[in-house]
């Protein structure tokens, strides 16, 4: 009887070796192959070589972080402070890439903040200015950038070609001016503004008004026109 009794311990013990070499073997295994799982590559595109550089430095912090548990709400918040950025995609990529798609802001304008020049950016942002290429019209007067994008959103879905301006003038009672590249100023009022601008749209064709560089259009029921 203790014979058996023997044998039969031995083979628990045998089980619980075997079980407790297992478990040590799948621990060592799960360490090893849970570092392979650590991001060492962050790929940033949509700006310019010099932007997605320096976009790819601001979110480094989670190089060698495990790819499981970054969260993206911590890449949110760096993303979002950079005036540069419409939008933005972030995908994880395994076993150790995290992928950075950018929107980039378009510029409608350039305006001067306190002696400074900025641009202005689709997304309602100043962005530093850079003396580039960019054909983009100036803003004067003290006007929220988010008031300003909304009235392009009109000129936009207006008649009026949009290229063609050199210049915008905001006024504090909350109109707008507008000079052309061939020195027209448009006197815009402060309501019914695609419909003036589809009506003089029309009557510059007239080979009349061609001519004309004041034109007036705050009035209601008339359009008026001056050489100076």
């Amino acid at each position: 009887m203790l014979q058996k009794i023997d044998k039969k311990n031995k083979v628990y013990i045998y089980l619980f070796i075997f079980f407790l070499l297992s478990t040590l073997n799948n621990i060592h295994f799960t360490n090893s192959h849970f570092f392979k799982f650590n991001v060492d590559n962050i790929k940033v595109s949509g700006l310019s070589e010099k932007n997605n550089l320096q976009t790819t430095k601001e979110i480094n912090k989670i190089l060698f972080e495990n790819i499981f548990l970054i969260k993206k709400e911590v890449l949110l918040k760096t993303l979002e402070k950079n005036n540069l950025i419409s939008s933005f995609e972030i995908k994880k990529i395994y076993p150790n890439t995290i992928q950075v798609k950018i929107k980039k802001t378009e510029f409608l304008g350039i305006v001067n903040n306190d002696g400074n020049f900025f641009f202005i950016g689709s997304n309602g942002k100043l962005v530093n200015y850079e003396n580039t290429k960019k054909n983009l019209p100036y803003v004067f007067g003290k006007v929220d950038p988010y008031s300003f994008i909304e009235f392009v959103k009109i000129i936009k879905k207006s008649k009026f070609d949009l290229n063609t301006v050199k210049e915008f003038y905001f006024f504090p009672s909350g109109r707008w001016d507008i000079k052309t590249k061939d020195n027209k100023l448009f006197k815009l009022p402060s309501e019914n503004l695609e419909l003036k601008l589809n009506s003089i749209y029309e009557v510059l064709k007239k080979e009349e008004f061609k001519d004309k560089k004041i034109i007036d259009l705050r009035f209601s029921n008339k359009i008026i026109f001056a050489n100076e």
